[in-house]
């Protein structure tokens, strides 16, 4: 019997039963699959650099980036909609799926109507016949929001963790053979459009759940709108974090476009597939969460506080070493990336921080100041961009990551903070007690790579790692905040022993 008949896939109230040892549990099955996932996407940076030129990754990066401003609107918000309500009905969610399908099929349309004009913007033809093949991908991944929302929704997050490690690894398998029997960028296609027909084939078999023919007057219009504010506010956040991308390919070319994507790849794509597993995690968690604000914020600053320990003593070692780090993974022709990818280190040091203050208005349903935060950091970033964009690639990474530093995470907190159980104040401590620790991080291990400056990469790497890695437990044995947090991860990890997986 499938649970569309049954209910369970609709009900969350047992999940509340020992709901510590279950967010454990969970937190940890999925950071265990995002570990799988960086390693296949780190292997696949690290190969697929060796066997193409930054001219492959341009090109395709060039499709992608314009793809990437319509791909918000394949989910239309309507997954976080399903997840966020405390209680939905089948129908409800049957009308949702065909909403993101009906969606998804407008938007492959749309895509294929205007490969003439991206390939005429970036005087390119060969971005006419990728850009067709690519929104495919939207039809692939339309019927798999929903299913996927259900498992969500129910914290079943090894499912999920299956789905998205054989995707990534399908996707990963056909780029390499490509890219080994000559493809060239095709490769990159490829891997994109194997990646998204996996997941397809992978989440129906996963989910109980079966969607029935659409109904009227079911109560679905309030979610739409829901989901409708989401998509508004992140269709501003995809403009700005695509505009980079596409005037560096627009000014300087697809190879210029090359170097900047894969130092962006190299460190921000490791950094979203972490945050991503730990977004479907706290989400549901704190929408039940909601009529408790002092459970609520003990759960929401346990988690935040965690993230800034550990992204800011990781970007402090990762800003000190780019340039080994650059040339070991990616290989010495990729070199110009290097001083591309310390800039975008700026911008890691609060990204964790601000994905998680974002949190404040999904859990809370605030969908129209979730809007208004979106689209006022949207036009600051794409503002940042414009002043980088004379200086090239590097000019861009460090305007952006700048301003976003000085700028826009002052916004951020400001409007998270000024409504809901967790105050502006509570955000800035958490960020103000743990950077110490990106200090000793980064003065521990530039130090040490002025010693071993005629050292090979690699050596670099490895030695002046270890001693900055080092320098940042110290401040974490000085100071009690990040003392704190480095605790409350080894408790979780004890809990981990005898915490169900899910």
């Amino acid at each position: 019997m499938i649970c569309a008949r049954d209910g369970d896939c609709f009900r969350t109230d047992h999940l509340l039963t020992d709901l510590r040892r279950r967010t454990v549990s969970s937190g940890f099955v999925t950071l265990a699959a995002q570990g799988a996932k960086v390693v296949l996407n780190i292997g696949s940076l690290i190969v697929l650099a060796r066997l193409l030129t930054p001219q492959d990754f341009g090109v395709v990066a060039m499709a992608t980036t314009t793809l990437g401003f319509l791909r918000v609107f394949r989910d239309a918000g309507l997954s976080t909609a399903t997840v966020q309500k405390e209680s939905i009905t089948h129908a409800q969610v049957s009308n949702l799926f065909w909403a993101n399908v009906a969606l998804s099929g407008l938007l492959s349309l749309i895509v294929v109507a205007s490969a003439p004009a991206i390939a005429w913007f970036f005087h390119d033809r060969r971005l006419i016949a990728i850009t067709i093949l690519l929104s495919v991908t939207y039809l692939l991944s339309g019927s798999t929001v929903q299913p996927q929302a259900l498992l969500n929704r129910q914290m079943r997050f090894k499912a999920l963790a299956m789905i998205e490690i054989g995707s990534k690894a399908a996707g990963l398998v056909t780029g390499v053979l490509m890219a080994l029997s000559g493809f060239g960028y095709w490769s990159l296609v490829g891997a994109s459009l194997a990646t998204e027909g996996a997941s397809l084939l992978l989440t129906w078999p996963m989910s109980d759940w079966r969607p029935q023919a659409p109904r009227r007057n079911v109560g679905t219009r309030p979610l739409l709108k829901f989901g409708a504010g989401l998509t508004a506010g992140g269709s501003m956040n995809s403009l700005s974090q695509g505009v980079d991308s596409l005037l560096i390919g627009r000014s300087y070319g697809a190879d210029s476009l090359g170097f900047y994507s894969r130092a962006m790849a190299l460190l921000m794509r490791p950094s979203e597939l972490l945050l991503g597993p730990i977004n479907s995690v706290m989400l549901p968690i704190l929408a039940k969460l909601q009529g408790d604000p002092k459970r609520y914020r003990r759960s929401f600053l346990q988690v935040y506080e965690t993230l800034a320990f550990a992204g800011l003593a990781l970007t402090g070692i990762l800003l000190a070493l780019s340039r080994p780090l650059t040339l070991v993974l990616l290989g010495p022709k990729w070199e110009q990336a290097a001083v591309i990818f310390g800039g975008f280190t700026l911008a890691a040091m609060y990204r964790p921080l601000s994905a998680s203050s974002s949190w404040l208005f999904i859990s809370q349903g605030r969908g129209d100041e979730f809007f208004l935060m979106n689209s006022i950091l949207s036009v600051l970033a794409i503002v940042a961009v414009f002043v980088g964009l004379p200086y090239g690639p590097l000019g861009v990474a460090l305007a952006y990551s700048v301003s976003g530093l000085l700028i826009r995470l002052p916004i951020l907190f400001y409007l998270a903070g000024r409504r809901g159980p967790v105050s502006t104040w509570d955000l800035w401590i958490g960020f103000f007690h743990h950077l110490p620790v990106w200090g000793g991080g980064f003065a521990a291990s530039w130090l040490a790579r002025l010693l071993f400056a005629d050292s090979s990469p690699l050596v670099q790497l490895a030695v002046c790692g270890t001693i900055g890695t080092l320098g940042a437990l110290c401040f974490v044995g000085l100071l009690p905040a990040p003392r704190g947090a480095a605790l409350r991860c080894l408790g979780a990890l004890r809990d981990l022993k005898t915490a169900p997986a899910y």
